[in-house]
């Protein structure tokens, strides 16, 4: 499709119809479901902790509990490399499968694990096992659901993509509203007994259902019409695509700065450096999650309809606005909640386009590769280091607006992917057809 064309069908973008509906959400399921089981882990780690790391230091045992938290986020990147060269190289049905039937083993298994007291050291480690199975799948799990509906809707690429992230949004909030109800219906000792292992359970049993679902899909169509398939996928990515790769590491960057730090670091931040009320901390938090989460959504339907590097733009100029935010939020304001949800609302933009820019400027042979290795490198970098560079950073200098400096430091790594991705010479509006092999 040609420049001209491409101009004449923006704001006009066909609609999705059944098929594609239905991939979109089953693809939604799995990435929603995924991040439950993996952001569960976090919510319940020191009840964990207590049955199978147990120490006479109860600080040494919850930072055993994290570690492995940690493991997971490790793991994320080999099981992106793994598992996307997999799906360039065999198709992405056989990972979209396998990874949502792992993941829902692995949690089922951690809601049955006997504890340390019952099996000893290998309590510990078959713990330690099935949370890397975790985060090895969590690292495709995303770039693969990606693939597959831009994909299967390449026109509305935009509106599919905001939808999967809008997904992973609610896992994060079910994995919230879960504990607060084994909070409310379970007396401590009981949850700290026996009540944790109910939300993996569950978990479990959401994932069985999804992966009877997940079954009766077929082939990404553009794969299918792809003349032959990359023999070693990640080379090929490395040697060819190496640009796109950085530049969408890039676009990525103010996606892994910002939610490591507000789901990694700002809560017990805002508790013990700023002195909120843990309750106050706690519906600031989930009004930021319902808040994007109805962004995300609008995002990604104006995605198909404008050019999405300027979409990108003008959500990271936006979400620089986290500077007089955070002065407002480090005086002691008492409009957290808005704040923050203010916050929230202008990082959607950003989080609800990059996903569709991502999965556009690679071609069908090295897409699945090339998101998986973008964004891992993104999320691994900036997510996991967001919580000890802002606690060094607070610590030596006393700077409380450190997470500001650091989410704002992310934006303009954005911002500045935004004026390259033209250069790619492909349309990023509302027609663009991904390029095939």
């Amino acid at each position: 499709m040609s420049g001209t064309d491409a101009a004449s069908h923006i704001g006009r973008p066909k609609a999705l119809n059944r098929a594609q509906w239905r991939v979109v959400a089953l693809a939604s399921l799995g990435g929603s479901l995924e991040y439950y089981d993996f952001i569960i882990y976090g919510i319940f780690a020191q009840y964990i902790a207590k049955q199978f790391f147990p120490a006479t230091d109860p600080y040494v045992s919850l930072i055993l509990s994290f570690s492995v938290l940690a493991l997971g986020f490790l793991a994320r990147p080999i099981g992106g490399i793994v598992l996307s060269w997999i799906g360039d190289r065999y198709g992405r049905r056989p990972v979209f499968l396998g990874s949502l039937f792992a993941t829902t083993a692995a949690t089922i298994l951690i809601g049955l694990l006997p504890s340390y007291e019952s099996w000893g050291l290998a309590a510990p480690l078959l713990l330690i096992a099935l949370r890397l199975v975790q985060g090895i799948c969590l690292g495709g799990e995303l770039p693969g659901a990606l693939t597959y509906a831009v994909e299967a809707a390449s026109e509305r690429a935009g509106l599919a993509c905001g939808i999967i992230i809008l997904c992973v949004n609610v896992g994060v909030l079910v994995a919230t509203l879960v504990n607060l109800g084994i909070q409310h219906v379970f007396a401590p000792a009981d949850v700290a007994a026996y009540g944790w292992r109910i939300a993996f359970l569950l978990g479990g049993l959401i994932g069985c259902v999804s992966y009877l679902l997940r079954r009766t899909l077929e082939e990404s169509p553009e794969f299918i019409r792809m003349h032959s398939v990359a023999s070693n996928p990640a080379v090929e990515l490395l040697r060819d695509h190496g640009r796109a790769v950085v530049t969408a590491a890039a676009v990525v960057a103010v996606v892994g700065g910002f939610n490591g730090m507000l789901y990694g670091f700002v809560p017990a931040y805002l508790v013990q450096s700023l002195h909120y009320s843990p309750a106050l901390v706690a519906q600031a938090m989930t009004a930021a999650l319902l808040v994007s989460s109805a962004g995300l959504f609008v995002t990604g339907w104006l995605g198909d309809r404008l050019p999405r590097h300027l979409v990108l733009r003008a959500g990271a100029i936006v979400l620089l606005l986290v500077l007089p935010i955070w002065t407002l939020i480090v005086s002691g304001s008492e409009h957290l909640v808005m704040l923050l949800g203010l916050l929230s609302l202008a990082f959607s933009i950003s989080s609800g386009i990059w996903p569709s820019i991502v999965a556009t400027i690679f071609p069908t042979r090295v897409r699945f590769s090339g998101i998986a290795l973008s964004y891992n490198i993104s999320v691994t970098l900036l997510s996991g280091f967001a919580p000890l560079a802002a606690s060094m950073m607070i610590e030596r200098s006393g700077i409380l607006m450190a997470p500001a400096y650091y989410i704002a430091f992310c934006t303009l790594i954005t911002l500045a992917s935004t004026f390259v991705l033209p250069s790619f010479g492909r349309p990023t509006g509302a027609s663009y057809r991904p390029r095939t092999a």
